[in-house]
């Protein structure tokens, strides 16, 4: 099944008897007795009172909806408000109808239905994480915040039955062609066949990808438009709002696809930091590393979507400033070369801190051994375990594997990999040693440590706030301090030693892992 939400139809002007919005703004000023702002999209009027939202659908017919009907319009608010409600509940009220005529509107009173507005909560224009990016405001924990809600999201979602046709390659590769296409209808584009040739490329070469994603249950009901601007912190909770409620296929998709929308955003922002540090939070509430063979393809999708978005909207006449989007779409089509890096040092040394730090300056995915020991028992990062059974040899075995699998699947996707874990055993080492050089990757070894002293002052701390993954306390690090392996030497030679007892220069360190990188040394 392919849909055919982007091609344009000859029917795609206003039909008769349209709504008199400013009609309907002044009524409610009166109403209210304050101003009321307009904001208008290009397929929608909002308005303002200062404390509700009243969002009114245009009855257009595009390639991509079909609002012609007061009906259609009825059954689109609706679904908009069912929908939005998984994620904003709080924001989403109800839908109430436009009573009298086209030429005279009003929200309240008797006489005959003309239309429907879906009523929202009114939030402040820089609760947008969108607003908050272009004002400098946006930050880690926010966004930290924002990966857990979607994960969970994503992970309870609904899946695509097999023959519903959703997340098909057939129609994964058929929507891109038809965003290509219809971007091409709007003017002549130098960088689109370039572009277009890499998506069928990697549409040819994730064929199976796809088809396995869907089969694995991967493919769900989504989101499907998380951009920058429908991204949004309520009540100290950073959430979404304002998805696809108009089309079915553009939300029943692979959850990659649709975490890979608010990625693509910052990236073309010019906030790659803030896109992994995003990206790295959801990897580790889903575990789904395997995705990473298909997000560089979503990224670049998404970037097209958003610049056929705007592309529309200046055709209608409506403001669309952005950042050029199909410039952020030749970037990310880019693969970098993938590269391994592993951590050594016992709790309390700033692994994770630096890990962290680490990935969102250089670009990179985190595999925490911390998380996904717990992830084998079924338990989420913050999930206390059975201490002796969980952290048993055969347990610790088992960890380890599934960080070199998932290591395994990132790297093969043209990725960097930081694997956050103590590798104090020299064999635990060697093994993902063996497997940068199997695949033919740089391998650098991140030797954290400091003070004994502080080590234990961090340990404890961590132990009193209980919001980290790590459930190492005083014994677990005296055990560990007491029978690491020391270094050999050629492992010296692929060794950054960085004392996390001063303040580490994240920056200079991202440089000395890329010089590191350009003379790594071979297998042990």
């Amino acid at each position: 099944m392919v849909t055919q939400h982007f091609e344009p139809r000859s029917d795609a002007a206003r039909p008769p008897r349209m709504l008199d919005i400013l009609a309907l703004r002044a009524w409610l000023q009166q109403a209210c007795a304050r101003p009321v702002r307009l904001v208008e999209t290009h397929v929608s009027w909002v308005l303002l009172d200062g404390e509700q939202a009243w969002k009114i659908k245009k009855p257009l017919r595009l390639g991509f909806l079909d609002f012609s009907s007061a009906q259609a319009r009825r059954r689109a608010c609706h679904e908009e408000l069912r929908l939005n409600r998984r994620l904003a509940p709080q924001l989403y009220l109800d839908v109430v109808p436009v009573r009298g005529s086209p030429a005279r509107p009003r929200l309240s009173g008797g006489g005959p239905v003309v239309d429907h507005a879906l009523r929202m909560r009114q939030f402040p224009d820089d609760a947008l994480l969108g607003r908050r990016l272009a004002e400098g405001r946006l930050d880690g924990a926010t966004l930290d915040g924002l990966a857990a809600t979607l994960a969970a999201f994503h992970l309870r979602a609904p899946r695509a039955q097999p023959g519903s046709g959703y997340g098909a390659p057939r129609a994964v590769v058929g929507d891109t062609a038809q965003v290509l296409g219809a971007l091409a209808r709007h003017g002549p584009e130098p960088r689109l066949a370039p572009l277009a040739a890499w998506c069928a490329a990697e549409g040819r070469r994730l064929r199976r990808r796809f088809e396995a994603r869907r089969r694995d249950g991967w493919v769900r009901e989504g989101h499907g438009d998380l951009h920058l601007d429908n991204l949004i912190e309520l009540d100290g909770r950073a959430t979404a709002f304002d998805c696809i409620e108009f089309d079915p296929a553009l939300r029943w998709i692979d959850v990659q696809a649709d975490i890979a929308f608010a990625c693509m955003d910052l990236h073309a922002h010019g906030r790659g930091d803030l896109a992994w540090r995003l990206l790295d939070g959801w990897l580790e509430a889903t575990g789904d590393h395997a995705g990473m063979a298909v997000h560089r393809y979503y990224l670049v999708y998404r970037a097209l979507v958003r610049a056929l978005v705007l592309a529309i909207r200046r055709a209608q006449g409506v403001a669309a400033a952005g950042p050029d989007y199909l410039a952020a779409a030749s970037r990310l089509a880019l693969r970098a070369q993938p590269r391994l890096l592993i951590t050594r040092g016992p709790s309390g040394s700033g692994k994770s801190h630096l890990a962290l730090a680490l990935l969102e300056a250089a670009g990179a995915v985190r595999l925490r051994s911390d998380v996904e020991r717990k992830r084998l028992f079924g338990l989420g990062a913050l999930e206390p375990t059975d201490a002796p059974r969980a952290y048993s040899a055969r347990a610790t075995r088992a960890t380890y594997a599934r960080l070199r699998r998932a290591a395994r699947n990132v790297l093969a996707a043209g990725h960097a990999v930081i694997v956050d874990a103590a590798f104090l055993q020299a064999s635990q080492r060697d093994s993902f040693r063996a497997l940068a050089a199997s695949m033919g990757v740089p391998f650098t070894l991140l030797d954290c440590h400091a003070d004994a002293g502080l080590l234990r002052q961090r340990v404890l701390a961590r132990r009193a706030r209980a919001d980290d993954a790590s459930e190492a306390d005083l014994r677990v690090l005296e055990a560990q301090l007491a029978r690491g392996d020391q270094l050999r030497p050629d492992e010296q030679a692929c060794r950054l030693d960085v004392d996390t007892g001063v303040p580490v220069d994240v920056a200079a360190l991202a440089a000395r892992w890329a010089a590191m990188d350009r003379g790594a040394a071979g297998p042990p």
